[in-house]
């Protein structure tokens, strides 16, 4: 190599290491999450949106008829919201922040999956005038729960 093409490769090299460190990255070792929601559901569309922005990559699916969703995949009213997700073998019911689901992801704890049963205003997707406390609940395989977190 001569030296203006020496030159020309470590730009070239360090301008893709700056662009790498730029870019948002979607894996970020994470899975794929199928997110089933309503197609007139704004806040719905809201918490996709804060999924992706957190690193996710999602499969949003369109359902007029959300009960069945619900039914298929056993959810109790209890621990029913708008919206119904399953990533990495657990289900993701309502608007659990996107850190609770990575939490859950690297844990691995034996539950069927995480809810934030109702539509609790300030969480993910539900942001306004005001911000509500909330829990995220650990489903367990008898659909009994628990507290994972409060906010």
């Amino acid at each position: 190599m001569n030296y203006l093409t020496t030159i020309f490769v470590k730009k070239l090299l360090a301008a893709l290491l700056v662009f790498a460190f730029m870019t948002p990255v979607h894996s970020q070792g994470l899975p794929k999450i199928m997110v089933y929601k309503s197609p007139t559901c704004g806040c719905c569309s809201k918490w996709v949106d804060h999924l992706e922005q957190e690193g996710f990559e999602v499969d949003a699916r369109n359902h007029q008829n959300m009960n069945a969703v619900k039914e298929h995949y056993k959810i109790i009213r209890s621990h029913q919201s708008c919206h119904t997700a399953v990533v990495g073998g657990y289900l993701v019911e309502g608007h659990v922040p996107a850190q609770d689901i990575k939490r859950m992801l690297s844990e691995k704890p034996d539950i069927r999956g995480l809810s934030v049963p109702g539509m609790p205003m300030g969480s993910p997707g539900m942001e306004g005038h005001r911000v509500d406390k909330y829990d995220v609940l650990a489903i367990q395989r008898d659909n009994s729960s628990s507290i994972f977190v409060k906010h």
